[in-house]
């Protein structure tokens, strides 16, 4: 997993909590990474329609949506987040051992299972859960 998913997550549920709109500088100082990763992360999010951007003095980006609708699933898709993968892969498929020309396929599946398992997960945590997490300690209703 890449980390725009972690930045994507903690931009929302911050600008969700502030309620105003935010500069990418900002963002960046309270994620702890750069502007230019803001602006990629965010980008993607206005794309899918999670958040909107504004130009000028007062610009930035805001989060307007109701956080109990969206999900952390809506979230991870809007970033193209694989929870569950690996870049590495093992074997050969050109080799003779049913083994060894196996086993990439085999593991891409289990991962490929895992990550829709993670998906679904998300689905059932909506970005008010974090804020209830982290300003209440307690999650869901």
């Amino acid at each position: 997993m890449t980390g725009e998913f972690a930045i994507a997550v903690h931009a929302v549920v911050y600008l969700n909590h502030k309620k105003q709109s935010l500069s990418s500088e900002e963002l960046a100082k309270n994620v702890c990474t750069n502007p230019a990763r803001i602006r990629m992360v965010m980008g993607r999010l206005r794309k899918a329609g999670l958040i909107e951007t504004r130009e000028g003095v007062n610009g930035g980006y805001s989060f307007e949506k109701d956080a109990k609708q969206i999900t952390l699933c809506d979230i991870g898709k809007a970033v193209k987040a694989r929870f569950v993968g690996s870049a590495w892969r093992s074997g050969d498929t050109d080799m003779e051992c049913l083994i060894a020309s196996g086993m990439a396929n085999v593991m891409d599946g289990l991962y490929a299972e895992m990550d829709a398992l993670c998906h679904e997960r998300l689905k059932t945590v909506t970005v008010q859960d974090i804020d209830d997490i982290i300003f209440r300690g307690k999650a869901g209703e």
